[in-house]
């Protein structure tokens, strides 16, 4: 056992199933404050500090921190409602949350880390605004999703780490404290795996480089390091190059939900916009609101459908996860909710679109903005056809 399992005992396993009181009741709040400010972060590219400030004032940014050091240990099923609850007012502030929530779900998962850099990094983002997030792709190679080994490279030295590289869309950038930098070593026998890198080090630089058609508000700038020094226990989980990676079926499943529960945030925040509308909205021609004609009330039943099905799908699946209740294909069943749950979205989105017409593609209105949004679920890992895949060489028994 090592040093980091005896200090923490089960903690993801035995996390809380309990959800706090009020926590709900929290999150509506916020996420209706963050609304109002939603619109102007996203036509500047602005970054919504203190939509962060009022995260943290809540409690809301340690829910995935094991409640041996201090959060609350929650279990999917009420991360994904928290998710989706801060999209509904801001899908940003709401993807930005919910990578910080996986990288500590991760940590507390893989215990690789060295326990005294976790138990600090726990206290931090407790008793501040200390967020993490990966930093993974580049510029050359792309998504690592797909294959390859990184550019960016990490020197062992007596000093401690060097690392060198170049990273691009790193997810709330502006606000970050630590970053998970995805990298390889220098050695005769190279080895990759992942590296603390605190924010404020010689040689880390933020390029703002993100412009975005959707989460514009979300900092997703480029990250510069240049014989940036860490200490040697902050390398995280390294292991030879040639060794076939080791998975947890149940951290993917993690990322595939909690990116399916913002996005539908988003879309029923767009149904809601849409409803309001059609009671509103009553042509001179017809002297009573389009909530009253059939077609317009066919199409948002068929929202409905779209939304009802991406609700079931989400929560069932994170449920019987916290239960203990899932088979060895847990990991590709969450795929295929992403894969179900986004299209959804993504169509529950266009039909507004569809029904509105030009009012609301009109940027001053939130269902344009909305759309650009719920567009970003097809690029989140894994997309749609590497999901396909899997499940067809799953069904078809080859490797």
């Amino acid at each position: 056992m090592s040093q980091l399992e005896q200090a923490l005992p089960d903690t993801f396993v035995t996390k809380s199933l309990e959800t706090p009181p009020n926590i709900f009741d929290q999150v509506e709040a916020l996420a209706k404050d963050f609304a109002t400010r939603a619109g102007a972060h996203d036509k500047e590219g602005s970054f919504p500090f203190e939509n962060f400030t009022a995260l943290h004032e809540a409690k809301l940014l340690s829910l995935t921190i094991p409640r041996e050091l201090g959060g609350e240990g929650l279990g999917l099923s009420t991360i994904c409602r928290v998710i989706e609850g801060i999209a509904r007012g801001d899908a940003s502030t709401a993807l930005v949350l919910t990578m910080h929530y996986l990288q500590h779900a991760n940590a507390a998962r893989s215990r690789r880390w060295h326990p005294e850099v976790y138990k600090r990094l726990c206290r931090e983002s407790i008793e501040g605004i200390a967020l993490i997030n990966a930093a993974r792709v580049e510029p050359e190679l792309g998504t690592p999703a797909r294959g390859g080994l990184p550019a960016t490279i990490a020197e062992h030295t007596t000093e401690g780490w060097r690392l060198t590289g170049h990273k691009q869309y790193t997810t709330g950038s502006p606000i970050l404290s630590y970053f998970v930098v995805w990298a390889r070593t220098t050695e005769d026998e190279p080895q990759v795996g992942n590296f603390l890198v605190p924010r404020d080090l010689p040689g880390l630089q933020i390029v703002e480089t993100w412009d975005h058609l959707g989460m514009r508000a979300t900092g997703s700038h480029d990250l510069i390091l240049e014989n940036v020094l860490i200490p040697l226990e902050y390398a995280l989980n390294l292991s030879p190059i040639s060794a076939a990676p080791s998975l947890d079926p149940l951290i993917s499943t993690w990322g595939s939900l909690t990116v399916s529960a913002l996005y539908l945030g988003v879309a029923t925040s767009a149904r809601d916009w849409l409803v309001k509308y059609l009671w509103e909205r009553s042509p001179s021609n017809l002297k009573e609101p389009l909530a009253t004609l059939p077609r317009f009330q066919t199409a948002v039943g068929e929202i409905e459908v779209l939304l009802f099905a991406n609700n079931r799908l989400i929560y069932s699946l994170a449920e019987d996860i916290d239960r203990g209740e899932y088979d060895p294909n847990v990991g590709l069943q969450a795929q295929a909710v992403k894969y179900l749950t986004t299209t959804n979205s993504i169509r529950a989105v266009e039909i507004a679109l569809e029904l509105t017409g030009n009012p609301g593609m009109l940027k001053r209105n939130p269902l344009e903005r909305h759309y650009r949004d719920v567009l970003c679920s097809r690029i989140h890992t894994p997309q749609n056809d590497v999901i396909c895949q899997s499940l067809g060489k799953s069904a078809l028994k080859v490797k």
